[in-house]
């Protein structure tokens, strides 16, 4: 829902002064430089690739530069720092946006002060969206404690249904592999290895920035906040032991496919010497009963022809006695 105060700028995705309720009035850009009411807490939601934005970031926020910088940036990594002036957390969400790869994730910067709350990302963030939905509904954070509280868990609960959706594909993987579809099954192999390699590369260093936050003394970090927020850094490690998991089935799986793959091109090898083996014999005997010399026998009889068959014949069966002998066949 756009506010009638934006400009036609979108760097502004949303702002909320937080009624302490659960609710919120939406805020435009001419809007959230005013004064706050006391005991008011400001949530400002930015595209941080807007120029309005890093502007009034620059210009009007207060922040300090270092800290802007960090909102800025456009490659992140999660982690936690705790100033003077308050917390900056960096963390990272699943990309459940249209057309886009769940792994490719999205990055949230959050600032927290004594009465603010500022957020950046660039691209769409589905655990930003509900708080905002919840907001607007009356059932959202009610204080900088709660935001947190339910961005993490938000972010939290995306990553877990992501990461049940590989160990469903992986499942199906080592299923069609005892049905002996190893060769059709090797790109999406490939492709699940890739992702969760991807997932891990991010939800290690997050691990540890939600362990930093949860044990920060902070006045508007309660007990109760930094247990939950503990909570959900067990969660992570949780989440990377499951992506360990998952990178070790698929080692077995490729395992499979390679030991499958070479069964099957040594058992067709198999069958080709059996063929040679046994054809060989009679070519021989065709060869030799077939050169154009004087002498040959059979020239003038007219049952030579049967005779080599037949002697072919039992040459064949009984090269296929002996292998059957040997358990060779």
């Amino acid at each position: 829902m756009n506010n009638k105060n934006e400009t036609t700028d979108k760097g502004l995705i949303c702002a909320f002064d937080l009624d302490g309720k659960g609710g919120g009035r939406e805020l435009g850009w001419l809007e959230i430089n005013e004064l706050q009411q006391p005991g008011v807490v400001r949530w400002i939601h930015l595209d941080h690739t807007a120029q309005n934005s890093r502007s009034w970031l620059a210009t009007q926020s207060g922040v300090d530069e270092p800290i802007i910088n960090a909102m800025l940036e456009t490659e992140t990594r999660p982690r936690c720092l705790q100033t003077k002036g308050g917390i900056l957390l960096v963390m990272r969400g699943v990309n459940l946006n249209p057309e886009a790869e769940f792994e490719d994730m999205v990055s949230i910067r959050v600032w927290l002060d004594s009465d603010r709350i500022i957020t950046t990302r660039h691209r769409k963030l589905q655990s930003m969206q509900q708080i905002r939905d919840e907001l607007s509904g009356g059932t959202g954070p009610k204080n900088q404690a709660e935001f947190l509280e339910l961005m993490t868990r938000y972010l939290g609960d995306n990553i877990a249904g992501i990461i049940e959706s590989l160990d469903e594909s992986i499942d199906k993987l080592e299923a069609a592999i005892g049905a002996g579809g190893a060769t059709s099954s090797q790109g999406e192999l490939g492709s699940l290895r890739r992702k969760t390699a991807y997932l891990r590369r991010f939800l290690s260093p997050q691990r540890e920035a939600l362990d930093r936050l949860s044990r920060l003394q902070s006045e508007f970090l309660s007990p109760g906040t930094a247990a939950e927020i503990h909570q959900e850094a067990n969660r992570m490690v949780l989440f990377v032991e499951e992506l360990d998991l998952a990178r070790e089935r698929a080692m077995v799986i490729r395992e499979e496919m390679i030991s499958n793959l070479a069964q099957d091109q040594n058992a067709k090898m198999y069958l080709l010497s059996m063929v040679a083996a046994v054809f060989l014999p009679l070519s021989f005997i065709s060869g030799v009963m077939g050169m154009n010399t004087a002498g040959l026998p059979g020239l003038e009889n007219t049952m030579a022809f049967w005779m080599v068959v037949a002697l072919m014949l039992l040459t064949g069966i009984g090269i296929l006695l002996v292998f059957r002998w040997k358990r060779w066949m």
